[in-house]
């Protein structure tokens, strides 16, 4: 078997991770969770973290991106890297969900009851998330949108225990505190959460058209003015 090198870069959210997987195992992480630094660090923990495994870039197979949904500017800054890494060393790029990766990464983190539910959410404005509903065999219940939730929004799923996680599941604490089937999970997004999806769809061959592919914004971009 061919050694099989990937980097995994995650923009698309909070965090900035860039993450080092050789034949389906994670060699290296580099990640901050923190707002607005995509920018000037995603180069430089890319070179952290193929210096800490001790590979050249020559060495990678492809490079995965989170595509989105998520953050406007992260996911430029994070498509546009992947993007010139694939050109310069001629090889393919791997697009991956954001809110399915979530799924995923929990799953591997976490021991989630059978006939469970999981509800990855990544913070968009006021009550609105981007979102999916996942079975534990990672069918979608509901395909990933962007969603305004209320109290009513998972009531067709009164009998089944729900999982909500990631930064956008906290403003919603209060509002299901009295639901007893629906759960809270702390987690933060990580790179390594692609590396399953983005290891299948390399062997697949299921790659992205260099020159035309664009992240998944799901939304349009508002430009508003500062209230100050």
């Amino acid at each position: 078997m061919n050694n099989q090198l990937i980097l995994l870069i995650e923009t698309a959210t909070s965090t900035c991770s860039v993450a080092l997987s050789e034949n389906g195992n994670i060699i290296a992480v580099k990640e901050v969770n923190e707002r607005n630094i995509h920018a000037s660090h995603i180069t430089l923990f890319i070179g952290e973290v193929m210096q800490q495994a001790g590979k050249k870039y020559s060495d990678l197979n492809a490079v995965a991106i989170s595509k989105g949904p998520g953050s406007y500017t992260g996911l430029r800054i994070g498509v546009s890297t992947a993007k010139g890494l694939c050109y310069a060393l001629d090889i393919p790029l791997i697009g991956v969900d954001t809110v399915e990766a979530m799924a995923s990464g929990m799953l591997g983190q976490q021991e989630i009851p059978d006939d469970s539910l999981l509800i990855p959410m990544i913070d968009a404005r006021r009550m609105e998330v981007y979102t999916g509903i996942f079975e534990k065999d990672m069918k979608a219940i509901e395909p990933v949108s962007a969603k305004i939730v209320d109290e009513g929004s998972f009531v067709e799923f009164n009998d089944r225990q729900l999982y909500l996680f990631g930064d956008g599941a906290g403003k919603f604490e209060e509002m299901f505190a009295d639901y007893r089937n629906v759960h809270f999970i702390d987690f933060v997004n990580s790179a390594s959460n692609m590396n399953l999806l983005a290891c299948s769809k390399f062997l697949n061959n299921e790659k992205e058209n260099l020159a035309y592919f664009e992240p998944f914004y799901l939304k349009d971009f508002l430009l508003t003015q500062s209230k100050k």
